[in-house]
């Protein structure tokens, strides 16, 4: 099984990473909805959505949100908030979905990068390019390799109600790793889960979304939508725009 699909599917990926600070999150959509200023109606596609967090916070705003995610557990969960203008679906982001249908797509929290070839990453770009309507807008939220290089935490701990997570971090030329060792009494034995990003920069951007047709607009450097900078922004938000029919 891929790692993604193990620990994805876990309750411990979920409750490393999603039992965080919701205002960060939700400060970063009230921004972002502001610099983009999308209409009332607009409808949008949240790719690799987990359990719904930003979907929920999105369609409360009185947008039409779409998200999609792999794993069947964490929609079953986001499925349990569906209304007339929030829906999810399981779907695997290499494969179409709606041509032409959205006017906004958005991947957020290094959602992105996953899989064993650049040719099943690149899939996911043309999925995403294939469900914008010409003009729709794109929005990858991904770590900045650059940063990530220089200020990798290599051993780490974290103790979360009663269960302990020791991660241990670092690179190759062309990916980031982390293991993650769960200590839960409630197991038999620690558990391991190791997880694979592509170290992709701007440059590699440019050219996948390019490829598509998607031109970069904008790039920032963190949730506060400050300007990037290749050496000092810890992430690398960028936004496209799917080219108009001629």
């Amino acid at each position: 099984m891929p790692w993604y699909k193990n620990w994805f599917n876990s309750p411990y990926y979920h409750q490393l990473y999603f039992q965080r600070n919701d205002e960060e999150a939700a400060d970063f959509i009230d921004r972002l909805v502001q610099h983009l200023r999308p209409p009332k109606n607009a409808r949008m596609l949240d790719v690799a959505c987990g359990k719904g967090r930003h979907s929920i916070y999105l369609a409360a705003m009185g947008f039409d949100v779409t998200g999609i995610d792999l794993s069947p557990e964490s929609i079953a969960i986001a499925k349990e908030s569906e209304s007339e203008n929030l829906h999810f679906e399981v779907h695997d982001m290499r494969e179409r979905f709606k041509e032409n249908y959205f006017d906004y797509a958005f991947n957020f929290f290094t959602s992105f990068g996953y899989f064993d070839t650049d040719h099943e990453n690149e899939k996911a770009i043309k999925t995403i390019a294939y469900a914008l309507k010409p003009g729709g807008t794109f929005v990858i939220d991904y770590l900045n390799p650059h940063y990530e290089e220089t200020h990798l935490v290599h051993k780490s701990e974290k103790r979360i109600g009663e269960v302990n997570f020791y991660i241990v971090k670092w690179f190759d030329e062309n990916h980031f790793f982390k293991k993650i060792i769960v200590e839960d009494e409630a197991n038999t034995h620690p558990l391991e889960f190791v997880e694979r990003v592509a170290k992709y920069s701007l440059g590699d951007y440019t050219e996948m979304l390019a490829y598509q047709k998607l031109q970069i607009l904008e790039v920032f450097g963190d949730y506060q939508l400050n300007a990037y900078n290749l050496h000092h922004s810890p992430r690398m938000i960028i936004i496209a725009r799917k080219a108009e029919q001629r």
